[in-house]
C-alpha cells in the first residue's frame, strides 16, 4: 500500500528541477497575449487580480484544450494550506472529487503552493494532456503532472459553472466565442 501511495504522489508532483517547464514565467509567457483581468474581491475585500494569458485564438468553451497561463497577483497575505484547502472547494463546487484524489490533489497543491504576502504573484499554466505548472514571482515552483488536476484546478477560474462568473466573464473577455 505503501509503494501505491509513494507511486500516486509521484506522478502528481515532481520537483521543478525534474520538468522540462520554462524556467521562468517570462518564458512561459512567451507568445502569450493578455486575454482579460479583472480584480476579485470577498466579502468586500481585494484578494488578488487576476490575469488570463493564451495564444490568439484562444477558446475559453475549450480552454481545458488549450495552452494557457493564469496569473494570481496578491493583495492580501495567505497561507499556501488556505489556498490549497480554497482551491479543493472550488472544484468540488464545480463537480464532486473522489476522496482519495481529493487528498491527492490537495498535497500536490500544499507543496505548490507557498504562503503569500502582497504582491506575490502565482501563475499557473495549463499544459493539456501534461499538467500544471507553478511559478511564484516569476520562478518556476512546481509542476503537477496530472492533466485532470489541471483541467479541474483551472475551472476554478474559466469553468461556466465556477462561483465567480463576473470573474470568468472578465478573463476571458477577449476570448475566440
Amino acid at each position: 500500500r505503501a509503494a501505491l501511495v509513494l507511486a500516486t504522489t509521484a506522478t502528481l508532483w515532481w520537483p521543478a528541477q525534474a520538468s522540462n517547464a520554462e524556467p521562468t514565467a517570462a518564458a512561459a509567457l512567451s507568445g502569450k497575449q493578455t486575454i482579460g483581468s479583472s480584480l476579485f474581491r470577498f466579502w468586500g475585500f481585494d484578494v488578488y487580480q487576476a490575469t488570463l494569458h493564451a495564444p490568439a485564438g484562444f477558446d475559453a468553451a475549450r480552454f481545458e484544450q488549450q495552452r494557457f497561463a493564469l496569473a494570481l497577483q496578491y493583495r492580501r497575505a495567505f497561507k499556501g494550506a488556505d489556498i490549497a484547502k480554497r482551491s479543493l472547494d472550488e472544484i468540488q463546487g464545480i463537480a464532486p472529487v473522489p476522496p482519495q484524489q481529493a487528498a491527492d490533489w490537495t498535497a500536490a497543491m500544499q507543496r505548490a503552493f507557498p504562503d503569500v504576502k502582497p504582491g506575490d504573484q502565482l501563475l499557473g499554466v495549463h499544459v493539456p494532456g501534461s499538467g500544471a505548472r507553478f511559478y511564484l514571482n516569476g520562478q518556476l515552483r512546481a509542476t503537477v503532472d496530472d492533466p485532470a488536476f489541471s483541467a479541474r484546478f483551472f475551472g476554478i477560474w474559466l469553468d461556466p459553472r465556477t462561483s465567480a462568473p463576473q470573474l470568468r466573464t472578465a478573463l476571458v473577455a477577449n476570448a475566440q466565442r
